[in-house]
Formats: structure tokens, C-alpha cells, sequence
């Protein structure tokens, strides 16, 4: 009960916020960069309770909503043939293709299955020798030594009837990309404690100076968040520009050294596209020349799919912090999590689902 009680302190909150406040002299734009972090700041009013010169803006977060459509569509093509199970957690399943979803492949008979680890894919392709297992591996630097581990372990055990359909994106070039939009309003980043924890935080002093932005490493629960804001004021109203790790209980400055190798033997930095955003160099991971009999990519040769974004979803303008979720033409209204246009509708950790679920459904657009 720990994390629960003593990190939802109201009265301990309180005084963070009144330390906020009071510290806040002029308007600062911060964005939170995971989207665990945005679903705290919606579900506990964490941003209403701000002093009104500080707007949080809600980043790229959510591996989900960032998985490219031209990758739905490439799990959509393999999931539909007759010898593959097709494996992913949950939330993928609602997320929309070109014409149609997951659950729309299931539904026709395809072998969709929900599973709670990328392990649990393997043994799958363990009890089913006679077809293909395909895990559905996407998100950030968080999930990916669990999928790692999972293809190191079928090139192990010659489990030839297994690969892994990834779609893994790094935070840190991302950062890069935000800060050099010219439509960039970011002054300053809460970088996300369970991406620090797998990675550590090396990378992030170079983004601070280069762009003259504190980064604040912080958690998910209501105080993490409140701490983790305050310290990013402070760095703001002072002109500083420095790395602050507030997460210090779970996040160390290496990072966790047995997953990083396990990480750099199976996969390789490449360039990915981002859902509604555009390519962003260095931004993601493939699997290594070495573990390419796992690539389902290549098995089912599906690489040359590509796919156009639907103009209609603005999902993009959300992940960048150029629109707040219900600032949408069509929130609440062509697009629910029932049937939404875009992945920040469905997934946990989107931004318009968290707008949706808690009730944030203002209309301010004409």
C-alpha cells in the first residue's frame, strides 16, 4: 500500500502545489513524455490544480498511438493468413488499421490472442509446432528487453516457428525531433521513470544543453508527477538547464546494464516513423543481422507495405502538444474508443482516452 497512500498523500500534495505556485512567476509550457504520466495528470486533476501559467503538455508517450499505420497494417496482413497465431497485448487489438482492426481479423476467424508477455508468445510456438507464432512487439525502451530476451531465447532453443513483429521507438531522439519543430512551444520535459530505469539516464545532459531545456526524470504516481513539476519550475525560473533525476528509488544514472547488453545483441538503432508525426532518424529498433530468422517482417515479406495517415484524425497534432484531445472536431463524437479514428483513442496510455475516460469532454472548438 505503500506507493498508494504515501504517494497520494492529498496533504503532502498540497504542499507541493503551494511550493508550485508560489514559485511561478511568468507561463511555462512543460510536456510530460510518457503517457502513463498523462493519465495521472488527467485522472487526478493534477493540471487543474496547476497554478494557471503552467500548461502541461501531453508528448508522444504512447508506444501505441505512436506504431505507425503502415505497421498496423503489416500485423493486419499477417494475422489474416490461415497458418499464423498472431500474439499482442491487448490495447493493440482496437487500434485501427486501414480498413479494419485486429479484432475484425479475429472475428473472421483468424487466430488473435491476447497474451501478458512476449514469453508467452514462445511457448505458444512451443505447443504448436504445425503453425507460425507472430508476437506483436511495439513500445519503448521500457518493454524491449523483455522482447529481447524472448528472441534470444527462440534462436536458443531453435524454436524455428516463432518471430517477433517489432515496432520499438527510443525517447531521446524524439526529444530531439520536438525541440526542432518549428512549431516546438516545450520549455522543459518530465522524461519518463520506467524508460530511465531500463537506459539510465546518460543520454539526457546533451539534450539539456543543446537545447536549453531541464529534463526531470520522475514517476507516475500524483506526488511523483507534483515533485517532478516542481523541480522543473525551478530549473525554469532560474534559467537553469540541467538533468534531475526525482525518481532516484527506481532510476539509476547506468541504467540496467544486463538489459542494455541483451538490448544491443539482439536489436540495431534504425530510423522509424512515428504515428501521426513523420520519420524521426535513429529513433528506433530492428532486430540485429544476427537474430533476422526472427523478423517477421522478413518471414512473411510484408517490408514493402506502406501506408498513408487518414487526414481526418488529428491523433498527430495530439502527440506533438499542438491540440488538447478535446480541441478535436471530431472528440466525443466521429471518434470514441467504441470507434475511434485513431490509436490515442483505445490505448491506455492515450492522450484523447484519457480525456474520455475522465470526463474532460469540453468542446472549444467553433
Amino acid at each position: 500500500m505503500k506507493y498508494l497512500d504515501e504517494f497520494s498523500d492529498p496533504a503532502l500534495a498540497a504542499k507541493l502545489i503551494d511550493q508550485i505556485k508560489s514559485a511561478t512567476t511568468q507561463r511555462w509550457a512543460i510536456m510530460e513524455v510518457c503517457g502513463g504520466q498523462t493519465h495521472s495528470i488527467i485522472r487526478h486533476g493534477i493540471d487543474q490544480l496547476l497554478p494557471d501559467e503552467i500548461e502541461m503538455i501531453h508528448g508522444p508517450g504512447c508506444p501505441v498511438c505512436v506504431t505507425p499505420l503502415e505497421v498496423i497494417d503489416k500485423a493486419l496482413d499477417i494475422a489474416a493468413r490461415p497458418d499464423v497465431i498472431f500474439c499482442s497485448f491487448g490495447d493493440m487489438l482496437r487500434v485501427p488499421g486501414s480498413g479494419q482492426d485486429l479484432f475484425g481479423i479475429k472475428s473472421r476467424g483468424g487466430d488473435v490472442r491476447v497474451v501478458y508477455s512476449p514469453l508467452d508468445a514462445l511457448t505458444i510456438a512451443i505447443d504448436n509446432p504445425d503453425k507460425q507464432v507472430v508476437f506483436f512487439g511495439i513500445g519503448f525502451e521500457t518493454t524491449a528487453p523483455a522482447n529481447a530476451m524472448t528472441v534470444y531465447q527462440a534462436r536458443r532453443q531453435n524454436i524455428t516457428n516463432f518471430t517477433l513483429l517489432a515496432s520499438h521507438v527510443l525517447v531521446p531522439p524524439a526529444i530531439s525531433a520536438i525541440m526542432e519543430s518549428p512549431t516546438c512551444r516545450v520549455q522543459a520535459f518530465l522524461a519518463a521513470g520506467h524508460v530511465c530505469s531500463v537506459m539510465g539516464t546518460e543520454e539526457y545532459p546533451s539534450l539539456c544543453e543543446r537545447y536549453r531545456v531541464p529534463i526531470v526524470v520522475t514517476g507516475f504516481e500524483p506526488l511523483d508527477i507534483l515533485e517532478g513539476i516542481r523541480r522543473t519550475v525551478l530549473q525554469l525560473e532560474t534559467g537553469s538547464h540541467e538533468l534531475d533525476n526525482a525518481y532516484q528509488r527506481a532510476v539509476r544514472a547506468e541504467g540496467n546494464p544486463a538489459a542494455k547488453t541483451m538490448l544491443t545483441d539482439v536489436f540495431e538503432v534504425t530510423d522509424r516513423n512515428w504515428r501521426g508525426i513523420g520519420p524521426i532518424p535513429g529513433s528506433g529498433w530492428r532486430l540485429s543481422p544476427r537474430y533476422r530468422e526472427f523478423d517477421a517482417e522478413y518471414r512473411f515479406a510484408v517490408t514493402d507495405i506502406h501506408t498513408t495517415e487518414p487526414k481526418q484524425c488529428r491523433s498527430g497534432e495530439v502527440l506533438q502538444g499542438l491540440l488538447k484531445p478535446h480541441e478535436c472536431e471530431a472528440f466525443g463524437t466521429t471518434c470514441t474508443p467504441r470507434n475511434p479514428l485513431g490509436a490515442t483513442m483505445v490505448s491506455s496510455e492515450g492522450a484523447c482516452a484519457a480525456y474520455y475516460q475522465y470526463r474532460r469532454l469540453e468542446v472549444t472548438h467553433a
